[in-house]
């Protein structure tokens, strides 16, 4: 049996900053609650001027896990937290029934020219979950368990995973976890979810003898160990978790398990009724009136 399951190649999207879009793929929408993949940058931006801000937007039904190789983001919401991101740390934002954020790129990372780096994830919150109050949280880079052995480093961002657990607040049965691996190191991951998938972000990796090419995510075959191997340093990044507790339906910003429930969030972003973001003056315009 083949150890991949499916292999996803990036699509090229911009969303005020150049991103490589994994999820959702026409082949898969989701693997465990992941049903949202970016690779952003990384990316260089001009010292004068918004280029690279993302204005405010509004989100339902999800949490958005921000996290950076580079760079740094200034996030804001409409609760009024103002959180600085760095390398290593996570911003996690639950927007339940309903949250508005930005990310501008700050002005020392202009002025110093320094790439903007990362990726970004939406996790689909679980039914329960849906309507929850929209909540923020920050963890710096230091609060995250990791270990190393010979040609590995791993750092777990998200839930529990590899005799590891997070303090990052996971709403499903998830993990996520940032990789690094030596040239000619090889490591096995178990079958820890039903759901797994792997993302190879720099570097030549063979998964399970299969060679992988950088930018793509190779969607796992449940209940079995891969064998992964490292033909040139490499950082990939593992990801999955129990599936999704139903279909859920994404528009824009907007993810839920009805098409009805995103229709309430479009009628109330166009008619401004989502909290504003403190000290934000613009925000962007719904597509559907474009």
């Amino acid at each position: 049996m083949n150890a991949i399951q499916r292999l996803i190649s990036p699509q090229a999207s911009d969303v005020g900053f150049p991103v490589q879009r994994l999820l959702p793929a026409a082949e898969i929408q989701s693997v465990g609650p992941f049903v949202f993949f970016d690779h952003m940058g990384p990316a260089l931006f001009t010292r004068e001027g918004t280029t690279g801000d993302v204005r405010p937007h509004p989100h339902i039904g999800l949490a958005t896990v921000t996290y950076l190789y580079s760079g740094a983001m200034m996030h804001r919401d409409s609760l009024g937290y103002v959180q600085r991101i760095e390398p290593g740390a996570i911003n996690l934002m639950a927007a339940g029934r309903g949250i508005v954020h930005s990310e501008r790129v700050p002005a020392d990372i202009r002025a110093d020219q320094i790439p903007v780096h990362g990726i970004q994830i939406w996790l689909a919150l679980p039914a329960e979950h849906e309507e929850m109050p929209p909540a923020f949280h920050h963890y710096p880079a230091t609060a995250l368990p990791a270990f190393e052995a010979e040609g590995l480093s791993l750092r777990l961002l998200i839930g529990a995973a590899f005799d590891l657990i997070s303090p990052v607040i996971a709403y499903s049965p998830t993990f996520q976890a940032d990789i690094e691996l030596a040239a000619g190191a090889e490591w096995e991951l178990p079958p820890v979810y039903p759901e797994r998938g792997m993302y190879l972000a720099a570097g030549r990796l063979r998964v399970a003898g299969i060679p992988i090419e950088p930018g793509h995510l190779a969607v796992l075959t449940p209940g079995r160990p891969v064998r992964l191997e490292a033909e040139t340093a490499a950082r990939l990044m593992v990801l999955g978790g129990e599936p999704l507790d139903g279909r859920r339906f994404i528009y824009w910003n907007f993810v839920a398990r009805s098409r009805e429930r995103i229709e309430v969030a479009k009628a109330d972003w166009a008619a401004g009724r989502f909290m504003p973001v403190p000290g934000e003056t613009e925000s962007i315009p719904p597509p559907w009136r474009s």
